[in-house]
Parts: structure tokens; sequence; C-alpha cells
């Protein structure tokens, strides 16, 4: 079947989606805890008559009832085997209705965590959505649609397995918070820095909020989008009315505010929960002959999972961290070969507080399986600092490995002008969208002059646009040589850089520390060439940011060269300590007696697990009680970490990083804890009846315990009877609900209903449908709005108890 492609008519206008399929099930009858995605084989004539009216309401394309259609959701409701059917049977009605019209695969996220904040694996997500798209496209669906994202890890393995496994173009929407982040911490600009490379024919946002709200969201992606932007928002928020759940934005409203996204960027729109065919006929009718936008952007930008670093004669010289890297390090060489990877996360904490705003990682030394160790070494060292990575290697096959589960976009570390290099290093930049650096050595060898290096330059930038790599994603390397052997050849490198900038406009990086080779007071040389090389236009270097003269004169060149806008770096590093500032360091000095309870405090506050049971066992062995070390170390340690977190300096993976320290610590203690201690109190977690989502109520559940509480963990899906059964058996003080859907706002009203006809307890609630009014409306005592409120929440519940 000869697939549509919506793509082309977007060149002349704008596309229109459809709305909600769940808020339509509903009011066809779907029921509190039934499948949506069985609706295909048990009542499939209820599916075509909601796509049928999307069609009729003016939809360009419409989105198969297959959301939640992935083998591990379909678990919940023991489905898993009809999978392949529930898809056919999905894309066979949504063709039928569509006639003339597109028809999108709708792929939701999995529901679970992923790796290492879960059990999810990547390639475990990978399978999951490989499946569904191969499942689809044999159907005979003309797109694939990823939405409601959180984590743009499991975005991209969704991304890759369409990519690699059908020939069916791709639309990846994320879902974010009221703080503009997603639920892992990513901005709308890294979002689309990070994934869009993927192959993606349009990114975009859905679900999240009603339009007024998202327009913020959509503005922040059209700064950085190369590609079409897609914006689904919700009927605004819902709330029960009678037992039936209503959004508070009228169509009306929603098609005059959804137009508004298209003045900030977007050129796709649809509609998200809570909206009808009477939303997107409105809809239709009000973007009638409006005129797209759209621009063509020019930038170099990588990416972490929470920060996006432009590189440019515009910003400030991107510093990238040297120090993980073996070569010459006898100690970290040692390390790796045993398996000690301690010090290189200590590097990389270090080096991002030092100022690098990208880290380099190699673990080139012999006799290891290199392939097998980076992807491991970048998995945790992600996890544990926010800065982008650089995957730094000659081995091609670790690079891809590693690139492939890297939370981000990152810089290949390198190709050269080399024949061979290119052919096999090109394509990885190519397939995962990736920035790379351009090492301007030929077959021939080293370069003899700025003239060579310009056209190794040349031959790099041609043989990349030819593979499809942007120019902008490519960062010349005009390799600083060592002086001492060869005087002019520093001049040469400061007239390169000048060279590729203006003849081929891509940016420069250099490699500091080679400059000065051979010679004494090599810091002199190093920070001098820096300084000159900043001033013909260097835009990143590779440096070691422990070294604080570098730094510092690194600094004060940005700002004499303009780089550093209103001195503001400059300023922030070097203004005088007022006293308010102190660091975390400080106060654990006075706080504990023991250098390792000072080393506990900061690996918690670092999220780095490795020796933490040693650790533990060291202070305890010092003669330190147990609950010691919990009220004096741990606690103050994870309020510290919550105050990051709250400042928006930490987000979700460090916060759970953190956590999984402190559990491992407790893991410890708890054996040297006399018995009846340790509990600050019995807490009971619920996902309420019918909803079979799960993560939100997990990650309140780590940090609970963390904190001391006892969790007594019901699941998802819980009838009220059993939450009350467990309150009388337990005698718990409060309790935690928990719910996703839209469906399931009845139950969580019911629930609380049945528990204060019986028991006089505290109730806080939370969820991405929720909010602080509607939760004190149906008669919740708290709303934690996220984990670390939930936090708040228990100790204020439990200190007034005791």
């Amino acid at each position: 079947m000869l697939q549509l492609d919506i793509f082309k008519n977007l060149k002349n206008s704008i596309i229109v989606f459809d709305g909600a399929m769940g808020t339509m099930l509903q009011k066809k009858g779907l029921k509190t805890g039934e499948c949506p995605e069985y609706y295909n084989l048990s009542y499939p004539d209820i599916v075509y008559e909601i796509h049928k009216s999307y069609i009729d309401a003016g939809a360009d394309v419409i989105e198969t009832n297959t959301f939640g259609a992935n083998r591990i959701k379909l678990r919940s409701y023991n489905l898993s085997d009809k999978l392949p059917e529930i898809v056919k049977s999905a894309v066979q009605i949504a063709r039928k209705a569509a006639g003339d019209k597109a028809v999108a695969l709708s792929m939701g996220p999995i529901g679970e965590l992923m790796e290492p904040f879960g059990k999810l694996t990547f390639d475990e997500a990978y399978n999951a959505f490989a499946e569904v798209a191969v499942e689809g496209e044999k159907a005979g669906v003309d797109l694939a649609l990823i939405e409601t994202m959180s984590d743009i890890l499991e975005a991209k393995a969704a991304i890759l397995a369409v990519k690699e496994n059908t020939n069916l173009k791709v639309i990846c929407t994320m879902t974010f918070q009221e703080d503009g982040r997603t639920l892992m911490g990513t901005d709308p600009v890294t979002a689309v820095v990070s994934l869009q490379g993927l192959g993606l024919d349009a990114i975009g946002v859905n679900c999240s909020t009603g339009p007024d709200m998202m327009a913020d969201i959509v503005k922040k992606m059209a700064e950085v989008s190369r590609i079409p932007i897609l914006a689904q928002p919700n009927a605004g928020m819902p709330h029960l009315e009678d037992g039936l759940t209503l959004y508070d934005i009228t169509k009306e409203k929603f098609a005059v505010e959804t137009k508004k996204l298209l003045e900030c960027g977007a050129s796709i729109v649809g509609g998200c929960c809570g909206t009808t065919p009477d939303f997107i006929k409105l809809l239709k009718a009000e973007i009638h002959d409006t005129e797209k936008k759209t621009a063509v952007k020019e930038y170099t930008a990588v990416s972490s999972n929470t920060k996006t670093v432009f590189i440019g004669s515009d910003y400030p010289v991107c510093v990238i961290g040297e120090r993980i890297n073996p070569t010459g390090k006898k100690k970290l060489s040692a390390a790796i070969k045993e398996g000690n990877f301690n010090i290189i996360y200590d590097e990389a904490v270090s080096q991002e507080k030092l100022g690098a705003s990208v880290l380099d990682v190699n673990i080139g030394v012999p006799g290891i399986n290199e392939e097998e160790l980076m992807s491991r070494i970048v998995s945790q060292v992600q996890n544990i600092v926010n800065v982008p990575l650089q995957i730094d290697s000659s081995n091609v096959r670790a690079i891809e490995k590693a690139v492939r589960i890297v939370r981000g976009k990152p810089i290949i570390n390198s190709v050269s002008a080399k024949e061979k290099s290119l052919q096999e290093v090109l394509p990885i930049v190519k397939k995962y969208g990736t920035s790379v650096i351009g090492l301007t050595i030929s077959d021939d060898g080293l370069p003899k002059d700025a003239d060579e290096r310009l056209r190794n330059a040349e031959k790099i930038v041609k043989a990349a646009l030819e593979y499809g790599i942007p120019k902008e994603d490519i960062i010349i390397d005009c390799i600083a040589l060592t002086v001492s052997s060869e005087q002019t050849a520093a001049i040469e490198t400061l007239k390169a850089i000048k060279l590729v900038k203006s003849k081929l406009g891509v940016s420069t990086v250099i490699g500091l520390s080679n400059v000065s080779y051979g010679l004494p007071e090599r810091q002199l040389i190093n920070t001098a060439f820096l300084a000159m090389a900043i001033s013909y236009g260097l835009d990143a270097v590779i440096v070691n940011p422990n070294d604080k003269i570098t730094m510092d004169i690194l600094n004060a060149s940005m700002v004499l060269s303009s780089r550093d806008k209103r001195c503001e770096r400059y300023i922030n590093t070097y203004k005088k300590d007022d006293g308010i500032n102190k660091t975390s360091v400080l106060s654990v000095e006075k706080k504990t007696d023991s250098n390792a309870r000072e080393v506990l405090y900061r690996d918690i506050l670092e999220g780095k697990k490795a020796d933490i049971d040693r650790l533990v066992l060291e202070i305890l062995n010092e003669g330190v009680e147990p609950l010691s070390i919990v009220d004096n170390t741990i606690i103050p340690a994870l309020k510290d970490v919550g105050d990051k977190y709250d400042k928006g300096i930490y987000f979700l993976p460090q916060l759970l990083n953190s956590a999984e320290v402190v559990e491992s610590a407790f893991k410890v203690l708890k054996e040297k804890m006399p018995k009846g201690m340790g509990s600050k109190g019995k807490i009971i977690l619920a996902t309420v009846e019918g909803d079979i989502h799960d993560i939100g109520k997990n990650i309140v559940k780590v940090l609970l315990e963390n904190y001391g509480y006892e969790i007594i963990d019901l699941g998802k899906d819980v009838k009220p009877s059993k939450i009350a059964d467990e309150v009388k058996r337990t005698n718990a003080k409060l309790i935690g609900l928990s719910a996703l859907m839209t469906t399931t706002l009845n139950n969580m009203e019911k629930t609380i209903k049945i528990l204060r006809e019986k028991y006089d307890i505290k109730i806080m609630v939370g969820g991405a449908v929720l909010t602080k009014d509607y939760a004190m409306k149906i008669g919740a005592d708290y709303y934690g709005s996220n984990a670390q409120e939930a936090v708040r929440i228990a100790d204020k519940v439990f200190s007034e108890i005791n």
C-alpha cells in the first residue's frame, strides 16, 4: 500500500491532526479499568465512528487507537498475546474511516522508568516499540506518531525502533510539566536539540496543558527546531462534575488559542485530552488561510538530559573537560583495567563543578572490552552530571554503542580527513544526529600549515554534507602541535582557526596541552596560546578545568573578546563571597566528626553509589550509632538534595541517584539498628482502581523510603476495599493515592470517600491529571505536585502526630 506523505502538503498549508481518542471512548461507554485498545477487537464500530467523526470535522490525519498497545503495557490487561491483532485491527479501522486522509500509528510511552532509575532496559523498550511499528507498517499506516514522552532516552529508543525497522515517517512529541520540563527534567530546547537529528520528520508537544499555557513551550522549541513542530494541547485541565470528567476550556477558546500556537512556530496542530470532533471542526475553520512561518535554524549545539550547550562565536568558549582520559595517567589506566570506575565519576563531578561545559569520556586502555565498558561508563556518568558528553574513542563500535544510549546529543571525538575514518564515523554521526569533531589530519599525515588544515577541513565538511549531516554539527579541530619542535606551528594553528571560520562557517576547537609539550613552565605557553586562539575566534577548547590559572585566563579572555555577554560568567565566578552561599561541604564539616561521614554526605549529594557499603561500615566502626548517621548525615544530605531540586539545580535523575545511594546505606544500617527502630512512620501508597500507571508512585516510594518511612506499596489498579483493609491491618497514618488517567479520577474520589467513612487518616494525592484545587475538592488533605513535595507532606503529617 502506498503511504501518504503529509509533509508534502505541509509545504503549502497547515496540517490538522485529530483530537482525543480516550475522551471519545469514555463518551461511548469505556469503563474505568477497561483496556481502550481492546475496543479495536470488541467494539470496532465504535472506534470507526470516532475516527469518521474526526475526518468529517476536517482532520487531515487521524491516529490509530494504539496509544497503549505495546506488549509491556498490555501485560497489565493480560492481552500481550493479542498485540498483533489489536494493532492490525486498529489500522484497518482507521484506514477505512480515513479515506484519502492520512493515518498515524499512535505510540505512547511504555509506562515504566528506564534504567538506571527503573527496571526497563533500552533494548526492552526498543523491542517493544519495534514490534508495534512493524505491525503498524504491515497493516498500512502512513506514519508513526511517538507521543506523550517524558524521557528523551525512551523517545530515542522509540525513534530508532521505527527508523531501523520500517520505512515510516516519524513524529515525536514530548509532554511537559508546569515547570516547563518533562518528568525527567528535559526542557523544550534540549528536547529538540537531542532528538531532531535522529531522523525525525517533525517534533513537538502534546498533552501537558491547554493551548494558552503551551505557547511558551512551542516558542522555545521553534527557536532551535529545524523540522516542523506539532502542537496538540488538552482542552485545559480536567475536573469532575457529577461523576463526569470535564475540561475547563471551551471549544471556541481552544480554537482561538491553538491558532496562536501557529504564530509561536507550530505548523501542525491537533487536540489531546478532552478535545472532541467539535473542537477540531472549529480549529480547522479558525486556521483557514493562516500563513505558515518557517525559518532555517543555524547553530551548533550539544545536550545532556537537562542542558543544552551552544557552541560558536556568539557564545562563551565551550570548555571540554579532558580529565577522563587514561593517556599519560597511570592511576586512571590501572583503575579502568581493574574495573574501579570511582575515579572516573569523581573526575566527572569535579570537572563540572569547575566549569566544564562538556565532558570528554575516553577509556582506551589495552586489554579491556571497550565496546562494553564505554556504554556502561557513559550511562553512569550522564546520570551524575548535567553537562553533555563527548564520546572519545578510536573504536568505532564502542562509539556507536555509547552514543546509542546517551540521553541527549553528544559530540563524537573524532573523524579525520582520512578516507577510512570518514566512511566509518560519519554514518554514525548521521544516524544518531550527533555533533562531531573533525580532526584536520589526512592520509598524508599531520598538516604542515594553515592552508593544509583548511583543505583537510574542507574535505571533512564536504563528506559530511554528502551524508546529510548539517555543517552546524561539525566542529573542526585545527590541531595545536608542539612549538618545541616546530615553533611556527602555533601561528599556523591560529591562522587555520580564522580561515576555517571565515571560509567554511563552522565552529573550531583545539586540544590545548599539546602546544607546550617538551617545554618548562608549560602553563605559561598554554595560557598565552589560549588567549591568542580566542582572539582568532576559537569556539571550544579541550582543557583541564582543574587548572585554575588556565580557567582564569579563559574567563578573562572571554570578557575581552565580548564572548561573555555583560560579563556575567566572569562576575559570577569572581564575585566576593558574602557568606550566604556557603557550600555543602562547609556545613558538613560542622555537623560531622569524621572524614568518612563527610564523604558519605558528598556521595549522597553527588549520587555516587560505589563503595557506600564500605563507607557506612567504616563510620559504624568508629563507634557512631546508626541513628546518628541517619539524623546527622543522611537526612541533612537528602535535604540538601531536595533544596537543589526545588531550585532547579537538580532534576529527577539526580534525585533518584541520591535516593539509590541512601538505599544502599540503609541496607547496611538496618542490620545494625535495634528492632523496632529506624521507621519514622507507615505510609500506604497505591495507584487507584482502573489505572495501570505507577511511575509517579514508584518515584515517591523511593524517596519516602530513603527519608526513613516504612512504605506499604499496594501497586497499581487497587480497589478501594483493599486500601481500606490495609489501613485496618497496618494502622498507617498517611495514604498516598496516584492517578495518571482522566478515566480514573472518579475512582480517586470514590476511594477517598470510602476511606473517610471508615478511618481518621490523612490522604495525599498526586498525578499528572490532578491540580491542587481539584485535590481539595474531592476530599484530599494534601496535593503533592512531585516526589519531593510528598516527602514534605509526610514530614508535616508525622511531626504533628508525634
